[in-house]
């Protein structure tokens, strides 16, 4: 149900900064704001254009105390972001003026906005469709370039393009099976049956191609999750600072420093990197201290790359042993650090290719190696990818899990055709691709899904 009241939030980050925004929308949100509002010049918020700015005051209708100086933004319906009367109020920007005039806003007859539902709002009057929607967050969240592009792309609509036309395509061959449905008495001809499976399976090759994309796309959408893990006083924390340029975690000479996770993003060609250095791993009887290993090994466990780090400067010892073999089966790149002062170097890289296909000489301390480490955490991460990439890229969990179940009914409903199924049962798969897909645009949905997705928008978008 499409809502008629009017709501309100603060749309700008909390904090101190030059501007602040309350944003006010729904049928009232110019009556509201008209309550608050005085013209130095007696102009009336009713009686402006849309898509104009007047600058005056907000002022207490109850005291006729002035809260602050602003510039009023006016847009009216339909064109609007969430095709409601829109008005925004430039104020200045400190947490102050912005509540007490949000404050004002509610008690003159608006409601304050739920997370996420100015966006909400512009899904269900038809200004985006859900997978749209999704995009502002992705964009709104995006920590480099390449994952903006990505984001604004599907904006745009490119992925709701790509799946509208798919879904048509769809549609035009449960219409061709629901006309034999209705007249029994007709057989599907062997010709039909083979125009309809190779139909069936160009989309199916689509399909597949969007599934693939994910696996790399997500990457730039979430970020690329890299472990920095061994031994205690290998130079996991100096590697860190390194590729950061700057000093970001503690570096002394007394192993067991780092107790505690410490997480960082790291920008890598568009790829976002949350690379995460962890507490060295070995036996301890210090609580805090296993408590970081522990800490240490589920980082390892759940990061999308480990980065193993060995000390170049002597023999491999049980502890890197230990921990190779924990990260033997994972996407794991393992660098000999310090290898300004290495010795037996080619000895210890040949045996060290037994746990990883890729072994580099670094220098965390001079900095050797870092920009072929950085190459190989892309090019090992996403394979594929290629600057400007064409094509649709799905990047997000949801929107692979229905792809998945479009291709796996797409599937069955070939295998179907091909076995002489009742066309009742080949149907039923057909119209379950419609509504797999359906998912994804919100052109099939629920209120539990619409409330998980727009939960994790901030208050005031």
């Amino acid at each position: 149900m499409i809502p008629d009241d009017t709501i309100a939030a603060i749309s700008t980050p909390a904090g101190e900064g030059g501007i602040g925004i309350v944003r006010l929308s729904g049928k009232d949100a110019i009556k509201i704001a008209d309550r608050l509002f005085h013209s130095s010049k007696g102009k009336s918020l009713s009686d402006s254009a849309s898509h104009k700015i007047i600058y005056g005051f907000i002022k207490d209708p109850a005291t006729n105390e002035t809260v602050d100086e602003v510039l009023v933004s006016i847009m009216r319906t339909p064109n609007t972001y969430t095709r409601e009367d829109i008005v925004e109020i430039n104020c200045h920007g400190g947490m102050s003026p912005l509540r007490d005039v949000l404050e004002l806003a509610v008690k003159s007859g608006a409601r304050l906005a739920e997370p996420g539902e100015f966006t909400k709002r512009a899904f269900l009057n038809g200004r985006l469709d859900l997978s749209e929607a999704e995009a502002v967050l992705d964009l709104i969240r995006a920590k480099t370039d390449e994952s903006r592009r990505i984001a604004l792309e599907q904006l745009r609509g490119k992925l709701s393009e790509k799946i509208l036309n798919l879904r048509e395509q769809i549609t035009k061959i449960c219409v061709f099976i629901e006309a034999y449905i209705d007249f029994p008495e007709e057989d599907i001809e062997l010709a039909s049956k083979k125009e309809i499976i190779e139909s069936a399976e160009t989309i199916l090759k689509e399909l597949e191609s969007l599934l693939k994309s994910y696996d790399e796309g997500r990457f730039f959408r979430e970020g690329l999750a890299a472990a920095i893990v061994g031994k205690p006083n290998v130079g996991k924390s100096s590697l860190l600072n390194a590729l950061l340029q700057k000093d970001r975690a503690i570096v002394t000479d007394t192993p067991g420093t780092t107790r505690d996770t410490i997480e960082e993003y790291l920008n890598i060609n568009g790829l976002p990197l949350r690379i995460i250095d962890t507490a060295g791993i070995r036996e301890s009887h210090d609580m805090a201290e296993k408590e970081g290993v522990k800490r240490s090994i589920r980082a390892m466990e759940d990061a999308d790359l480990v980065i193993a780090v060995v000390d170049g400067s002597e023999p491999l010892k049980d502890e890197d042993i230990e921990m190779l073999e924990r990260v033997k089966d994972k996407n794991t790149i393992t660098t000999i650090n310090k290898s300004d002062i290495s010795f037996e170097e080619n000895a210890l890289a040949s045996r060290l290719l037994l746990y990883s296909s890729h072994v580099l000489r670094i220098s965390a301390k001079r900095g050797d190696g870092l920009e072929e480490l950085k190459k190989t955490i892309f090019q090992s991460s996403v394979k594929n990818w290629k600057e400007q990439k064409e094509g649709v890229i799905v990047t997000n969990l949801r929107h692979k899990i229905a792809i998945r179940s479009a291709y796996d009914s797409l599937k069955n409903g070939i295998k179907a055709i091909e076995t002489d199924r009742p066309l009742e049962i080949i149907a039923i798969e057909f119209r379950s691709i419609l509504d797999s897909l359906g998912e994804i645009v919100g052109a099939v949905t629920t209120d539990d899904i619409l409330n998980r997705i727009f939960s994790n928008f901030c208050i005031g978008k």
